[in-house]
């Protein structure tokens, strides 16, 4: 069984390397700018720094101190987690904006490490006096994770990338359940031209796979049927997908991904995931590795919708909202190909998560 601390360790530990990401995003072009390496120390108020700015950083470090805090030594006094904890993300955001003097693109800032480490004091105050609540065995969503998810470090992987493809919904763009896109990174043409009935079998069909391997998915991580908190879980999918459509699509549109492939897909994804929820849990397993590669492959034949703009980010603004969009598309190219591995391991190397749970475990 998973501790409080393992699992809010493993939670930090993967925020850690998105906000790495997200921090030095774009990582290329990497040369000096000339400029005094520890300059921006004492440089003056920046002329173009807004609130929005503001408000993402604090935003972008609370989860690392919320997290970093509850994971320390319960020995700890709250005041030495708290410390450590500030001076952790202080070190670490004094590390990216250093590096950001080799990024073209990024500037170094004073005020981004201020902000940066008040966002990580408030989440490890958050973290000092309710981390007991959420993480402690028994209690919060450690319960909720004792309850319902696998046991021990797979559990903890599993309910981690279910984190991440939630966040590759939080992508601007006007796909349902995007996931595997490597096409529009490498530069490579579409291999199909555009017709508009062929646009929509491939959106029909890739929306239809990746929502049956999504809950498949989830549903190898449960201890149970859990045919409620698959279903719920795409409830927040798509509440994710109206919320960046409805704020950083341009124009913005919060039902922009309702296309024609996208309705069909939903409907017949979720007819064949409610019979799919039925078969046996190795059928179910191998099913969701299949699905995962299928939705991935449909996903880079499918024909460029000459509708779409493709010029470019589709977002309302640019500087953190554009770091944001490329760790968003970063993780949806990556994702199935994680939770193919994530299945891959469980089925070679822990075959026994394939096996039932008892019966009394069955109560969703």
């Amino acid at each position: 069984m998973s501790s409080n601390r393992a699992f809010s360790r493993h939670l930090a530990i993967a925020y850690l390397v998105l906000l790495v990401y997200a921090c030095l995003y774009p990582m290329d072009t990497w040369r000096s700018s000339g400029l005094p390496r520890f300059g921006y120390l004492t440089a003056p108020w920046p002329k173009y720094y807004t609130t929005d700015d503001t408000i993402l950083n604090i935003l972008g470090y609370t989860p690392l101190g919320l997290t970093v805090v509850a994971s320390l030594p319960l020995g700890w006094t709250r005041r030495r987690r708290i410390i450590v904890t500030v001076v952790f993300a202080a070190l670490l955001s004094f590390c990216m904006e250093t590096l950001q003097n080799f990024l073209p693109t990024r500037v170094a800032s004073n005020i981004d490490l201020t902000v940066n480490s008040f966002g990580a004091l408030l989440g490890a105050l958050a973290g000092a006096h309710w981390g007991q609540a959420l993480f402690a065995p028994g209690r919060g969503l450690a319960r909720w994770r004792e309850r319902y998810i696998t046991d021990g470090l797979t559990g903890d992987v599993g309910l981690i990338l279910i984190m991440l493809w939630l966040l590759v919904q939080l992508t601007p763009n006007h796909m349902l359940f995007p996931g595997g896109e490597w096409r529009k990174m490498l530069g490579i043409t579409p291999p199909l031209p555009f017709a508009a009935g062929r646009l929509i079998a491939f959106e029909t069909a890739q929306t239809a796979s990746m929502l049956v391997a999504v809950g498949l998915f989830a549903r190898c991580t449960l201890h149970i049927s859990g045919k409620t908190l698959v279903f719920a879980l795409f409830t927040l999918g798509i509440g994710a997908r109206m919320l960046a459509s409805g704020y950083l699509l341009v124009p913005a549109n919060p039902l922009a991904w309702v296309t024609p492939g996208a309705g069909y897909g939903l409907l017949i994804g979720a007819g064949l995931l409610v019979l799919a929820l039925y078969l046996p849990r190795v059928a179910q397993h191998a099913l969701a590795g299949t699905t995962l590669l299928m939705a991935s492959m449909l996903i880079n034949m499918m024909p460029e919708s000459p509708y779409v703009l493709s010029s470019g980010p589709p977002v309302v603004r640019s500087g953190n909202y554009l770091n944001f969009y490329g760790l968003c598309r970063l993780v949806a190219a990556l994702w199935p190909f994680a939770a193919l591995a994530y299945l891959s391991v469980l089925g070679l190397w822990r075959g026994e998560h394939l096996e039932e749970k008892p019966a009394v475990r069955e109560s969703t």
